[in-house]
């Protein structure tokens, strides 16, 4: 059974809830609840967090189907244990090192590879993409105007990060195994198999976004999430057409970005 989209928090007998209630139920105390959890290992439920990355890539439906739950324990959409971010922070160490072995890269310039996926690529572009969903969910999407129907950016971070995940794991991990001896050989089967992997992952982002906003039900009309699928299938051909091969592309602006 799905929750109810309005808040179900305590309420006094007069429907309003009280002082402590509400302060309980503020985005900065929610903020300051995850961050106080961030260094507290033992708190953290890791291996949900890695079934969750397993689902991700079988079932992603299933994964927003904990976050039903979730409102309706905790009166929140977003997630309130940090332990996902922390398995994906150490995806992005793992991966990046990798990354830079094969691209033959020093020590030095590994360590600032792995700065700028992680603050840049990660971090600072979700906190673009998040900032920017959220305001249009809620602006243009959320069926009626209410604070009671409101897309949380919390939330809207986490879906960046579960989309983000299945991208890294395709591009930071399975393209490697691909890179020197098939992409980067000016070849179309180079080209193919490497701007295939890009479509596959963009795809991914691209679905696990819109089943992120899909999920919740005081959303209208989050078809148009899907929308970018069809410039992304037309790049991918122009691409092949022409023997644009997008990881040549992210190599060489890695190793720019890096010296």
């Amino acid at each position: 059974m799905l929750p109810s989209t309005s808040v179900n928090s305590p309420v006094q007998g007069n429907g309003v809830l009280s002082s402590r209630d509400a302060a309980r139920h503020t985005a900065g105390a929610k903020r300051y609840k995850y961050l106080r959890r961030l260094f507290r290992f033992r708190q953290m439920d890791f291996d949900f967090a890695a079934w969750q990355m397993l689902y991700l890539f079988t079932s992603p439906q299933r994964v927003y189907r904990n976050f039903h739950y979730r409102k309706q324990t905790k009166d929140q959409w977003a997630r309130d244990d940090p332990a996902f971010l922390v398995l994906l922070s150490l995806w992005l160490c793992v991966s990046t090192i990798g990354f830079g072995f094969v691209l033959d890269m020093g020590f030095f310039e590994t360590i600032k590879l792995l700065l700028w996926v992680v603050f840049i690529d990660c971090v600072g572009v979700g906190l673009l993409i998040s900032t920017l969903m959220w305001f249009i969910s809620n602006k243009y999407l959320v069926k009626r105007q209410s604070r009671d129907y409101d897309v949380e950016w919390g939330y809207a971070f986490d879906v960046h990060l579960n989309a983000f995940y299945p991208l890294l794991v395709i591009l930071h991990f399975i393209q490697l195994f691909f890179i020197n001896h098939v992409i980067l050989t000016d070849t179309f089967i180079g080209y193919l198999v490497g701007n295939t992997l890009w479509l596959v992952a963009v795809g991914y982002y691209i679905y696990v976004t819109f089943l992120g906003y899909s999920a919740l039900p005081f959303l209208k009309n989050t078809v148009i999430l899907l929308y970018p699928f069809a410039p992304l299938i037309l790049l991918y051909g122009l691409s092949l057409a022409l023997g644009w091969n997008f990881t040549h592309t992210l190599c060489s602006f890695y190793k720019y970005r890096v010296k």
